[in-house]
């Protein structure tokens, strides 16, 4: 008898009472949260949000996004990074679409530095819904980086048409950055 592989299953909703329980209505505290920031956190303060719409252009109420980062030094809190992360700031946080209202993600967070003097200040981020077969990864460039973003190496192996996808557009300290999962607004998605 020949063994065959497990068939697959979608990335989500899933673990919802662990990852994120006030999405679904759990009364459980959250893991990890949306706020990345402690009072003793260096950096310039930052909020990030925008949605995540699917093929026909709808929101979708029960994404998960996950966001990793390095400090305003462009350190990050990882044994991986000998430089010495600022140790109030762990540059990770989660936020589930359906916990809004209005179905954004929300994340208060600082301006990351860059991480190694050639790429942009940037925010890396994953992707999880119901219908995907495993999460997805981009990125998040500001808009007020147009210099750096022009030397960035990973933007700059996009096509240039499609750079526009992964750019936040500043508000303030209010930077706005939609997800298009498909469609002719697509966000660019990196293979890891």
């Amino acid at each position: 008898m020949a063994l065959k592989q497990t068939p697959s299953q979608t990335v989500g909703p899933y673990f919802a009472y662990g990852l994120t329980p006030g999405q679904y209505g759990y009364p459980f505290r959250e893991l990890v949260a949306n706020n990345l920031v402690a009072a003793d956190t260096e950096g310039a303060r930052i909020r990030i949000e925008g949605c995540v719409y699917d093929g026909a252009g709808d929101k979708v109420p029960d994404a998960m996004i996950e966001i990793w980062q390095a400090d305003a030094q462009g350190r990050y809190a990882h044994p991986a990074d000998p430089r010495s992360s600022n140790s109030s700031f762990k540059g990770f946080g989660r936020f589930g679409t359906g916990t809004d209202p209005d179905n954004r993600f929300i994340f208060e967070t600082i301006k990351p530095g860059s991480i190694d003097g050639a790429q942009a200040p940037h925010i890396s981020v994953i992707v999880m819904m119901r219908g995907l077969l495993t999460h997805t990864f981009t990125r998040i460039y500001f808009s007020d980086e147009a210099e750096a973003n022009q030397a960035d190496p990973v933007l700059n192996s996009v096509e240039e048409s499609r750079r526009p996808t992964l750019i936040a557009t500043a508000d303030g300290a209010v930077y706005r950055f939609d997800i298009h999962m498909q469609g002719d607004q697509e966000t660019v998605f990196f293979d890891v």
